[in-house]
């Protein structure tokens, strides 16, 4: 399935087949799709926590207002974001950069985030919202459906996942084999409603 058509064929699956499994290596694939999201500074900062444990995500269900997709699906990504990664060794994200490049890249992460708590948050959002899009897009790619998800309890989630203190929560994301069609698309708002030129009208 190329792109476009994966983009289009990309709907919120609610009910998946329980007793399917992603093999390892599917996994691996689709995470390592999601990695190729591009990050500002390249400091990768999202962090992919693949629930499997049925256990664990009968207990997430529970705080994610009883969801079937939770427990019914494939797998279950918690998408999470470190907001000091730009910190953590940083010379690291421009390894293969030319030193001039490196020389330049890397003293700036620390000027453009240092005590700057709203832009590291803004940035951990940004980013999670571009590898969530890449997840779904790349598992629909696979013949795989998929659910994002925000109808949970993010500091319960949060314990039960063992969320570092300098890291915040995302979504939910469910990926698996659906055995029901999602509801036929809603309303589209017109492209004239949502695109303009230049700027907004005066």
């Amino acid at each position: 399935m190329n792109t476009i058509d994966a983009i289009y064929a990309r709907r919120s699956v609610k009910q998946y087949d329980p007793a399917h499994r992603m093999s390892e290596a599917e996994i691996a694939t689709l995470i390592d799709a999601a990695m190729q999201s591009p990050t500002s500074f390249n400091i990768q900062q999202w962090r992919f926590v693949v629930v499997t444990n049925p256990e664990l995500r009968a207990q997430i269900r529970k705080v994610g207002y009883d969801q079937a997709q939770i427990t019914d699906s494939s797998i279950l990504i918690v998408l999470a974001a470190d907001q000091m990664a730009w910190a953590k060794d940083p010379a690291r994200y421009w390894a293969h950069a030319p030193k001039p490049v490196q020389d330049m890249l890397v003293p700036w992460m620390g000027v453009a985030y240092k005590d700057n708590t709203q832009l590291q948050r803004d940035e951990a959002m940004r980013s999670m919202g571009i590898a969530m899009q890449t997840i779904m897009i790349a598992a629909k790619a696979m013949g795989y459906d998929s659910c994002p998800m925000i109808g949970f309890e993010p500091d319960k989630v949060a314990q039960l996942v063992r969320l570092p203190s300098d890291h915040v929560l995302g979504a939910l994301i469910s990926v698996g084999k659906g055995i029901k069609p999602a509801w036929p698309k809603t309303a589209q708002l017109p492209r004239s409603e949502v695109l303009i030129r230049d700027r907004f009208p005066a």
